[in-house]
């Protein structure tokens, strides 16, 4: 069951309109109709989605003779007059969809939603673990925790007479303490959940406030997806390890219906996001309706790999970008090909590495993450936004371990020249000049005419500069570059040509080498 508010406010998120509400929002929402025009037969509820509806009469008369308390349409502003003027008159809430939105997507959120009444580990849609978790310690006896395979909290019972210092540690930190994970890897819990079903006591230890645990492990097919534990001071038996086994099927049910929810919502937040770094979309409305303020932001790219495993670490990065409440990720993600992309609100940097940071530490340390941030964008600006921050991951993965992720107002310089490199290697530089003079010269003589060139245009023409980045004495420099102006034609005294034959060199020589 879920209130009417509540409905409201998710699909708020997707870019949902409440037109009109003649019915109280605290109304309670217990049941779903939708539209079937192949089926006479009368059906009631409390929501009702006017699938095929040729007019906004026509899904309110539907929606009225379905006693329903809102009916959700999909349209255009064209159809905005009428659903006020309609829905008032009938005394039914109705909701118009941005016809961007398929009727799947809205129903697998509304099913969810009403049907569950819960929150999905994404944020919005279904779950009632928390709940199950209540019944369970009901049927067993003790406090029930329910973990995900990070040992993060998923669900938790509601109070109980005995909770130990690890109990209320774990729910205030929402995962469980390393200091309790070591015990419990100390006493083969890990290894037990992986290899078997069956539940395994794990004693106590009262001296640091811990006391005994029934685990076991939830898991479709051979997928870990979790773990259900009780606090208890002695093992369970006979109807309450049945119960504790039997709970745990139902939570994994749960959580592949959450698992499910999830990436549904997932996929809806990365095709407007996705539609934002295309360019194809009015940015301020797309903002709007994923959450985001309207004012400057930044893009981040990230790839991730295990080893020579390429997939399987980018939607684990992709997992955790999107997973929390809306309200309170900082950004919204899509997977656009073999890496994410996200875009964060603000101006600095230093948040979007901190961001890049608190992505990196969820993951599995066996994880190499690469990112790339981009430079502060306006709206309408985000898809040259998404190509710096695509430049940027391309050079940090270029770079040596332990560097920072590069910004591209940052690393600007380094972008423009990797571009001309690029350009260089698919034909596009010049085979004929200066430089490709000096450069053949050298490859047939053994002479070093390219490095004192480079060393004299880097050192601004200072004779002994140039000669200490050589090695050499100031005069040899000059001597060299006599020499060099006998084999070509330099212009040296032309300022267009000094700053071509530095593009020229910068494009032909690798990062050592500048």
């Amino acid at each position: 069951m879920v209130r009417l508010d509540r409905l409201v406010n998710v699909l708020g998120g997707y870019g949902v309109r409440l037109c009109c509400c003649p019915v109280p929002r605290s109304v309670e929402l217990r049941g779903v109709v939708l539209r079937d025009a192949t089926d006479d037969r009368a059906e009631v509820g409390d929501v009702f989605l006017a699938v095929g509806a040729g007019s906004v009469a026509e899904a309110v008369r539907a929606a009225v003779s379905a006693r329903a308390a809102v009916v959700l349409v999909r349209g255009g502003e064209e159809l905005l007059a009428d659903a006020v003027a309609q829905g008032q008159a009938a005394g039914v809430a109705v909701m118009l969809a941005d016809p961007a939105l398929s009727w799947s997507q809205l129903a697998g959120v509304v099913y969810g939603l009403v049907l569950e009444g819960r929150e999905t580990e994404s944020g919005r849609g279904p779950t009632d673990l928390f709940a199950l978790a209540d019944s369970l310690a009901a049927t067993t006896g003790g406090a029930v925790t329910i973990e995900d395979p990070l040992a993060r909290v998923l669900a938790y019972s509601g109070p109980q007479q005995e909770v130990d210092a690890a109990r209320r540690e774990t729910i205030l930190g929402r995962q469980v303490p390393a200091w309790v994970r070591e015990l419990f890897d100390a006493a083969g819990v890990r290894a037990h959940l992986l290899a078997s079903d069956d539940p395994l006591f794990v004693a106590g230890d009262p001296g640091r406030g811990l006391t005994g645990r029934m685990v076991v492990a939830v898991r479709v097919g051979r997928e870990l997806l979790g773990a259900v534990w009780v606090a208890c001071p002695a093992p369970l038996a006979g109807q309450r390890r049945v119960a504790l086994t039997d709970g745990a099927r139902i939570v994994a049910l749960h959580l592949l219906r959450s698992r499910a929810s999830a990436d549904l919502e997932r996929q809806v937040e990365s095709e407007w996001v996705i539609r934002l770094l295309e360019g194809t979309a009015d940015a301020a409305t797309v903002l709007s309706q994923l959450g985001l303020p309207p004012g400057p932001a930044r893009v981040v790219a990230v790839r991730a790999h295990a080893g020579e495993e390429r997939h399987a670490a980018v939607l684990l990065a992709f997992e955790q970008a999107t997973t929390g409440f809306g309200w309170s990720r900082p950004g919204r993600s899509a997977l656009v090909g073999s890496s994410v992309h996200t875009i964060l609100p603000g101006e600095q940097v230093s948040a979007a590495r901190d961001w890049l940071a608190a992505l990196r530490a969820a993951l599995p340390a066996t994880v190499v993450v690469s990112a790339g941030i981009s430079a502060v964008a306006d709206p309408a600006d985000l898809p040259a936004a998404r190509q710096e921050a695509e430049e940027c991951l391309a050079l940090h993965e270029m770079s040596t371990a332990g560097t920072a992720p590069p910004a591209y107002d940052e690393s600007w310089d380094e972008i423009l020249l990797q571009r001309l490199r690029t350009a260089a290697r698919v034909g596009r530089a010049s085979a004929r000049g200066p430089v490709a003079d000096l450069r053949r010269h050298d490859g047939e003589h053994g002479t070093g005419y390219v490095a004192t060139l480079r060393a004299w245009l880097e050192a601004q023409g200072d004779l002994a500069v140039a000669g200490a980045r050589l090695g050499v004495h100031g005069n040899t420099v000059r001597n060299r570059l006599r020499k060099m102006s006998e084999v070509t034609a330099l212009g040296l005294d032309d300022p267009a040509k000094r700053v071509a034959m530095m593009i020229d060199l910068a494009a032909l020589s690798d990062s050592h080498n500048r």
